[in-house]
């Protein structure tokens, strides 16, 4: 005697494998079917009724003949788990996209922020360059080598007076050159 799909998911809600199966056997076919319309990934469309297929078996107790039929039940829960998943797809794929086009934006910045760096480094040492010695060798070691003006004079034999001078028309003579530079390039 042949069971109707209501009657097997009732036996199915009290633990029933055999009204399982023969549900099983009944529907998946169809389950497979919308999930595939949805997901067109047949990969996926598989792993979602077997997701739907377990969600039955777990709330079989939920099913009410009264309010519809165990095929509509069924393939009602197939539709929203795959309409879910395609979802969840495409969110993921959304923020992949994302996160590839800030990965892009930030390796542009980072180039742009080095190019910019390496000109306004060889503007700089041009710059040092220009203003000549003692001042030249005064502002290397003090900003580029570290050193205190009390060690710049200590390292250079001469009075503390004498190195402050040196760093302080040093870098009078490099904002001058700096500035002259940067009005050539303003042209």
């Amino acid at each position: 005697m042949d069971l109707s799909s209501e009657e097997l998911l009732v036996q199915v809600a009290t633990g029933d494998k055999r009204a399982f199966g023969e549900l099983y056997d009944r529907l998946a076919s169809r389950v497979m079917g919308i999930c595939m319309q949805v997901l067109r990934n047949r990969a996926i469309a598989e792993e979602i009724t077997q997701e739907v297929f377990v969600e039955i078996w777990r709330t079989a107790p939920m099913f009410s003949p009264e309010r519809g039929s165990a095929q509509g039940w069924v393939l009602r829960l197939a539709r929203s788990r795959a309409i879910d998943k395609l979802r969840s797809r495409m969110a993921a794929l959304a923020r992949d996209e994302r996160t590839t086009m800030l990965e892009q934006l930030t390796r542009y910045i980072d180039v742009e922020e080095d190019a910019i760096t390496s000109v306004e480094g060889e503007h700089l040492r041009a710059a040092v360059n220009d203003i000549g010695e003692p001042h030249r060798t005064a502002i290397m070691l003090t900003y580029f080598g570290g050193l205190t003006q009390q060690q710049l004079a200590d390292h250079l034999g001469i009075p503390l007076g004498t190195a402050k001078t040196r760093v302080r028309d040093g870098l009078k003579k490099l904002k001058s050159a700096l500035h002259v530079t940067n009005k050539k390039e303003a042209r």
